[in-house]
């Protein structure tokens, strides 16, 4: 059998599915048969799509799908960027419920008892295939988890073409690397519509009209794996999902916990056949939440493999599908910057908590400025030009933010302080505390500290959570009255305990004052780097820097974890020129292979030198290709 598909097949795939879903005569499924699962993944795609309404988008496949299938119109990852969102599809598990999974490229140790979706997919007899990229952030072998794992992983290479079979193909057309030449196409810079955050440049609109010009490549490739599955008979019996893997990577999208960071597109199609799977009719649109930690427990339900209790998703289709009524969502280390967010939205509220409230949203990333369009808004800010709402990136946040996204979309007037809606805010903080509760969220330990990961973390002595919570909530909040709790806290034996203590006193500020002799006597006595890091930069912006800078030049040689020192790189790029000393360690630090290192001791050399523009290239392309790819 030949499978050449011509640009005629191509064309009829869709409108095969059409008209199969519109057949008035149902047929059902054999007794004991199952479907077959087909997941075509994108990369970094908010709903930039024609069946969501959006006027300049040209992707007829992903709208044909809509048409005859189910549109999720609230559909979220659970991180805002790819390493640690592909590691809730695959496991089912939060990844800040398994420290370091919450940190962009990270390897967090899965325990030996837990299985992930393909694992369990096989063992119920499915031919699962991978193609082709991972990801996952985790120490699993893709090799060893999946039938077929690679660029030439294909359904086809089962040996027994009766076989139910769950298939991922994963498309790199739109990721964020793409826009970093300009993509020609239907759409060009003058048509698009910018959101009132961003400035009107001319390379912030190039990177507009280069994304849909991707999001049109990408739907095409959509098109051809379709008529593949029409040209091998499949259609009637394979469900299909087409989604991204985060949010988008326009500006304040990509690693940033607002709704294009996290709101993502998603269609499913289910055949005739097999429709009393679907929650709804064909045609219907979804507005209740679904958040990708629900993909797994989804394929397992479909294919009536019972779910493992340390998935804490619901299915969204099949015979146990149960809605959500939230979506939660989470910010550790992006590359080489450092931050900490949780939020949760029911599509119309987001609430967003930010535990490190002392970093402004826009700390220069190495990859992420190799985009035109970051340049343009981070010069526009140096120059001056911006109005108030397109300058808020750039600096420091709020402990809480709270938008009404029905009446603001871009998520631009924050309701947080506003008494009217008091009973919203705190509404949405109980939902979000009680689910970092529930999860044993690991997102208080900085990388590398004691006590990370599945199990560790369940460990009380190591990590107290509620504890550990209620100071972090004090430390962030930054009121003046929190300041006994904070400095008592640097005399605790747990060392998280002493690290939320030493960052509440950073947050503080100048307000901190008071305690700087309980600071200076606690760096010199204190044994944990993650503790001293944060007292040093505290004790810096108060101006005691004799001994605060020794310490982090100490903290930033090589003798130190990678994550110490990229945590010491990062405290001295925010105390100006009082890190001048520790220019010639960073300059040992630019030649580490350890990318994220490197990349944050380039910037830190180069503000301090007087050389950075927003245009000056501190990301090692070579080195990105060494290490295997974008991310």
């Amino acid at each position: 059998m030949t499978h050449d598909i011509s640009r005629r097949t191509i064309l009829g795939s869709a409108a095969g599915l059409a008209a199969a879903a519109g057949s008035g005569a149902l047929a059902k499924p054999a007794k004991g048969e199952r479907p077959n699962i087909l997941w075509i993944v994108s990369e970094d795609n908010n709903p930039y799509i024609g069946a969501y309404g959006d006027r300049l988008a040209h992707t007829p496949t992903i709208d044909g799908l809509a048409k005859k299938g189910l549109l999720y119109r609230n559909v979220y990852s659970n991180a805002p960027v790819c390493a640690p969102s592909r590691f809730g599809i695959l496991t089912g598990v939060y990844p800040e419920s398994c420290a370091p999974a919450n940190q962009m490229r990270a390897v967090a140790k899965l325990p030996r008892d837990f299985r992930t979706y393909p694992e369990l997919m096989r063992a119920a007899g499915y031919f699962c295939t991978n193609n082709a990229k991972t990801d996952y952030n985790c120490d699993v072998d893709p090799k060893a988890i999946w039938d077929g794992e690679g660029n030439a992983a294909h359904w086809r290479s089962r040996t027994d073409r009766t076989q139910p079979f769950m298939a991922v193909f994963n498309y790199e057309t739109t990721h964020e690397s793409r826009l970093f030449s300009p993509t020609p196409g239907r759409v060009t810079p003058d048509m698009v519509t910018l959101p009132p955050f961003l400035p009107d440049t001319p390379g912030i609109r190039q990177d507009f009209a280069s994304y849909y010009n991707l999001i049109e490549k990408m739907d095409g490739q959509l098109a051809e794996r379709l008529a593949e599955l029409a040209a091998d008979g499949l259609a009637d019996d394979t469900i299909v999902f087409h989604y991204s893997d985060n949010g988008g990577v326009l500006g304040r999208s990509k690693r940033y916990c607002y709704d294009e960071g996290l709101r993502c597109e998603m269609v499913v199609y289910v055949p005739p056949k097999w429709r009393h799977l679907m929650p709804a009719k064909p045609g219907s649109e979804v507005a209740t939440p679904v958040s990708f930690i629900d993909l797994a427990p989804t394929v397992l339900s479909l294919a009536g493999v019972a779910q493992p209790k340390q998935m804490r998703g619901k299915p969204f289709l099949g015979p146990k599908a149960r809605p959500q009524a939230v979506a939660f969502g989470m910010r550790n280390r992006m590359d080489e910057r450092i931050d900490f967010q949780r939020t949760v939205t029911d599509g119309r509220w987001r609430y967003i908590r930010n535990y490190m409230p002392h970093r402004p949203w826009g700390q220069h990333q190495a990859f992420e400025w190799l985009a035109k369009g970051y340049q343009d808004w981070e010069q526009a800010h140096i120059d001056g030009t911006l109005n108030a709402v397109q300058d808020r990136f750039f600096q420091t946040k709020p402990f809480e933010e709270l938008y009404d996204l029905s009446s603001d979309p871009h998520e631009i007037k924050d309701l947080a302080r506003e008494p009217a809606h008091a009973a919203t805010l705190a509404k949405f903080s109980r939902l979000l505390d009680d689910h970092m509760i529930a999860i044993n969220d690991n997102g208080f330990l900085p990388e590398d500290m004691k006590g990370e990961g599945w199990e560790d973390s369940r460990n009380p002595a190591l990590y107290p959570l509620k504890d550990v919570m209620a100071l972090a909530h004090s430390a962030a909040a930054a009121r003046p009255d929190n300041l006994p709790q904070l400095r008592a806290a640097l005399a605790s034996p747990v060392e998280v305990i002493r690290y939320w203590g030493a960052m509440g006193l950073l947050i503080h500020g100048d307000a901190a004052r008071p305690a700087q002799a309980d600071m200076l006597a606690r760096l010199k006595a204190e044994s944990s780097p993650h503790v001293r890091i944060q007292l040093a930069e505290a004790l810096a912006r108060l101006g005691e820097t004799a001994d605060s800078v020794p310490a982090l030049i100490a903290l930033c040689a090589p003798s130190q974890s990678w994550q110490v020192r990229l945590h010491a790189i990062n405290a001295l790029t925010f105390i100006g020129e009082a890190a001048r000393p520790a220019l010639p360690i960073a300059k040992v630090a630019e030649s580490d292979p350890k990318l994220y290192l490197a990349n944050a001791a380039r910037y830190l050399r180069l503000t301090m030198n007087g050389e950075y523009t927003p245009s000056t290239i501190i990301f090692d392309r070579e080195a990105m290709r060494a290490a295997g790819g974008p991310g």
